[in-house]
């Protein structure tokens, strides 16, 4: 049977759109799609919003990163929420939850409320990522499942490659408010478009008791190395401000996974992602959104500082990404029901690579040329990889753990893309010029994504993995995982087995 993320006929009656897919995938855009815009918009726009909210460079820095950490907190949240109640309340009630906040950003006239209507718009856009898309998967049938892939691929990538350009021509030309308006308007629909779609359903364990051994250590662990990599914008490594909150909050990171896996009703799946799939595919989504924010953030600020473009001239240069992305989503399209879904996400990580390599003979005078060809292997890179990997992990357990292991997934992978970046832009900006320490960042960038990259295929050959189409049909119906997904080492294992 397949599992029942819905309700039945009658419930078809009462909610116009029920069962609809164009509807749903609106819904699921929206759902993740204003926040990304205004969080890769944000840096671009500091100028305007120091001058207007008589903040710091710092505060909106912190500002931002704490956005982040509230998303993937919110995750974690979500997988607490969905035991309790129906996906459908927890979905309008954290759209209003979203609509609230952007009200708040646009009232703001200090950096204070500013910085709480951000980081609250993070917060409501974890818990609607992981209420929204998971239905979306399930209830449309195999067929589906293609353009979902490229869907997902366009609202987690290809909206955020649209960033810079947004908040560079807000950062030119003014206007953060209407921005912000325009947010909540989205917002707004989709608030009205959950409502006459998003069906109803049994929560998945009413009355299940508040995970103490989930929920504090989730906050923690991304609160505090959030706060301590975002500390680095007003000092410097040594400072403790910067060690302690890191150090604590990946000891806490680690001590929420062991602390999963061990219990017998966990909150996150963990003890079904230590196998071969969901370790690789985590991990490859992981890389390609720390390495396309890395050196994105990293080249923003080479066009700025060296280059002396203006906001908008540097956010027009990323516009290419979009097509990068595009390809990306096209390309996931086909390969999503085949067995070349691996290999697409190889070639992100590649692509990754190439554009990191271009990057090192940007020059003060050949941004123009240089920006827009690296942006398009950035785009690929970012589009084939960390999508791609989402679902080899997602399709790699069952239906009814698709939403816990996404949010997993999406804690793990927020850690990785959003600490890296602030340490090695921080490295680059310290050295004698940022010329040189942009040289710096961006072999490290790229070592970074050579070692992970060849991990990767050592832990997927060490693996045993049978490189075969997905099964989505016995996925749908419950049966079984779409990928079979051998323990890690098993190919060693089974070796040592016949040697002996």
């Amino acid at each position: 049977m397949r599992p029942k993320f819905h309700t039945m006929a009658s419930s078809l009656g009462r909610i116009p759109l029920a069962g609809k897919y164009p509807p749903a995938a609106a819904l699921a855009l929206l759902a993740l799609s204003p926040f990304l815009i205004v969080t890769t918009a944000l840096s671009l726009m500091t100028p305007q919003l120091v001058h207007d909210l008589h903040a710091t460079p710092f505060g909106l820095q912190l500002t931002n990163i704490l956005s982040n950490a509230a998303y993937a907190f919110g995750t974690i949240v979500t997988a607490d929420l969905l035991q309790r109640f129906s996906a459908r309340r927890v979905y309008v009630m954290s759209e209003v939850g979203f609509v609230v906040s952007s009200i708040l950003v646009l009232s703001a006239r200090e950096i204070g409320l500013f910085s709480a209507g951000v980081i609250m718009q993070g917060l409501f856009t974890g818990i609607l990522l992981i209420a929204a898309f998971p239905p979306l998967l399930s209830g449309h049938g195999p067929e589906r499942f293609p353009t979902t892939g490229a869907i997902a691929t366009v609202g987690v990538l290809g909206v955020g490659a649209i960033g810079p350009l947004v908040g560079g021509t807000v950062g030119s030309l003014g206007g953060w408010r209407p921005l912000y308006g325009g947010i909540a308007v989205l917002a707004g629909v989709g608030l009205i478009i959950g409502t006459l779609t998003f069906e109803s359903n049994e929560p998945t364990a009413q009355g299940a008791r508040f995970d103490w051994s989930a929920i504090p250590l989730a906050f923690g662990a991304t609160a505090l190395p959030f706060f301590g990599v975002s500390w680095l914008d007003r000092g410097s490594f040594a400072d403790p401000q910067f060690i302690v909150p890191v150090v604590v909050g990946l000891l806490l990171l680690v001590l929420l996974v062991v602390a999963q896996y061990r219990r017998a009703n966990p909150l996150v799946p963990v003890r079904t992602f230590s196998n071969t799939l969901p370790v690789t595919g985590t991990a490859t989504s992981m890389l390609g959104g720390a390495a396309f924010t890395t050196l994105l953030e990293l080249t923003e600020v080479h066009l700025l500082q060296v280059s002396g473009y203006s906001p908008v001239r540097t956010g027009a240069l990323f516009t290419p990404a979009v097509l990068g992305v595009a390809v990306a989503a096209l390309l996931f399209r086909r390969s999503l029901p085949t067995r070349w879904t691996p290999y697409l996400a190889l070639s992100g990580l590649a692509s990754l690579l190439v554009g990191g390599i271009i990057l090192l003979f940007l020059s003060a005078t050949n941004g123009s040329v240089i920006v827009p060809i690296v942006s398009v292997f950035l785009g690929y890179g970012a589009g084939a990889g960390v999508v791609p990997g989402l679902f080899l992990a997602g399709l790699a357990v069952s239906a009814a753990q698709l939403g816990p292991a996404l949010a997993l997934v999406e804690l793990l992978r927020a850690e990785g893309t959003f600490l890296i970046g602030p340490v090695v832009l921080h490295l680059a900006i310290t050295r004698s010029t940022f010329e040189h320490g942009f040289e710096i960042a961006v072999v490290i960038v790229l070592i970074l994504i050579l070692a992970g990259g060849l991990f990767l295929i050592s832990v997927w050959r060490l693996g045993g993995v049978r490189n075969e189409a997905p099964d989505l049909d016995a996925w749908l119906e419950g049966t079984a995982t779409a990928y079979h997904s051998p323990p890690l080492g098993a190919a060693v294992r089974k070796m040592c087995r016949i040697g002996q």
